[in-house]
């Protein structure tokens, strides 16, 4: 327990932090009675070693595993006194050496050639689309919500992030629109729907392509919009418009120049492209180890130092940039809350594959995701860019119109039907 013990005297300077090792006793760190205040108990004294060594690796597998337990407290609380002790400790000397050692020692995870990143996209987006039914939304987004003032459900967020997308597009009927990324299909059938555009969705997931050419026919919408088994890198021809959502947390950091060469030869001189990914607040540094073991492997989320000089070696106008910060996080609370309601659904899916432990592995995934957009610097950029300086309005007002006018039409569309309308 030493080598432990002496590490979280160190570490733990914010928030109240009780471990129980194997024989019950109760070691106490960071300031009494104050927030977060956690208590877990470690069942296994093979644990002290590896957290000592590498906590962000072994906290989860210890949870997942059983071995570490919640006493008092959430899981969530004891993330976010994690996370919060560790934005002070990534200040220092000693944070910059690990984010520098992280980097070099990660770089071979993150570079995905195509037979990896379609393995990649299939350890976490080819479960049955069943499962992804239990925990999002009716529209099956599987990506960052849009909250505000007159938002009450997950549902009314998800469609109001389509919105909040499709003014950015700027798109007029005709155009043809490459979604890169194109999940469960839900934004291209949105946009197909809503404004009569042509949409190519691409995705590397089978599962995902089967569930969206399934909902073009079931609404109608085949003959405007074409999902395809496609890397992005093999796409061919011009699109008035661009958009990819969630997607480029998947594309790996050695291949960020590459991802915008082709979006530059795809995209029409006069076209509107709209970028929606995770990024990061702080220093550039990988994702979490064990995030990317478990669950996003070859996943690298970006900072706005590393997308502006791409941007600006394609000579690209950045025409609008919004930073939605907690909206993620409250995503996320929303699924953990579904996931949670559905446990015992999720679990008569595939009870040998979904089992107790595939259980705790996806609960410990949301909190700690979640905990990373409160308190671990993580956020969601919107970017908006074009190939040239007039292609829009020089105002952001057409996009908060368009917003406007999309929410009084569906509004109009949704309302009970009198006799003789």
């Amino acid at each position: 327990m030493f080598p432990l013990r002496f590490l979280l005297s160190y570490f733990v300077v914010d928030g109240d932090l009780t471990v129980i090792d194997h024989k019950g006793c109760a070691h106490r760190y960071g300031v009494r009675d104050s927030e977060p205040k956690v208590a877990i108990r470690l069942h296994d004294p093979g644990l002290y070693l590896p957290l000592a060594v590498y906590p962000s690796l072994h906290i989860g597998r210890a949870y997942v595993q059983g071995s570490l337990t919640i006493e008092e407290g959430k899981l969530l609380d004891f993330i976010n006194l994690l996370l919060i002790n560790q934005a002070r400790l990534d200040q220092s000397a000693l944070g910059s050496l690990r984010r520098w050692r992280e980097e070099v020692l990660r770089w071979p995870a993150v570079i995905n050639l195509r037979s990896r990143a379609r393995r990649n996209i299939h350890h976490h987006y080819d479960y049955e689309t069943d499962f992804y039914r239990l925990f999002l939304d009716n529209d099956l987004q599987y990506s960052c919500a849009y909250f505000s003032d007159s938002v009450n459900s997950l549902e009314e967020a998800q469609e109001a992030k389509k919105r909040h997308i499709a003014s950015k597009l700027a798109l007029r009927r005709g155009m043809r629109v490459l979604d890169v990324g194109c999940g469960f299909g839900g934004l291209a059938l949105y946009l197909a729907r809503n404004y009569g555009v042509h949409v190519t969705g691409i995705t590397l997931s089978t599962e995902q392509l089967r569930t969206a050419r399934d909902r073009a026919a079931k609404q109608g919408l085949a003959h405007l919009v074409d999902f395809r088994a496609e890397d992005y890198r093999t796409t061919i021809g011009r699109f008035d418009r661009i958009v990819s959502v969630g997607m480029f947390e998947h594309v790996g950091r050695p291949h960020y120049g590459q991802f915008f060469k082709h979006v530059h030869r795809l995209l029409a001189d006069n076209g509107v492209a709209v970028l929606h990914t995770i990024g990061r607040h702080t220093l550039p540094s990988p994702i979490n180890v064990w995030i990317r073991e478990n669950i996003f492997p070859g996943a690298y989320v970006p900072t706005m130092s590393q997308l502006s000089p791409i941007l600006e070696a394609r000579s690209l106008w950045l025409t609008d940039f919004e930073n939605l910060r907690l909206h993620y996080a409250m995503t996320l609370a929303d699924w953990h809350r579904r996931f949670q309601a559905n446990r015992q659904r999720v679990r008569m899916l595939d009870p040998k594959r979904f089992d107790d432990r595939f259980c705790r592995m996806w609960e410990y995934y949301l909190q700690s995701c979640e905990a990373s957009f409160r308190c671990g610097g993580l956020t969601v950029f919107q970017l908006q860019f074009t190939k040239r300086i007039d292609a829009l309005p020089i105002t952001r007002d057409h996009i908060f119109a368009e917003e406007q006018r999309l929410l009084e039409q569906e509004a109009h569309e949704s309302r009970p039907r009198m006799a003789g309308e």
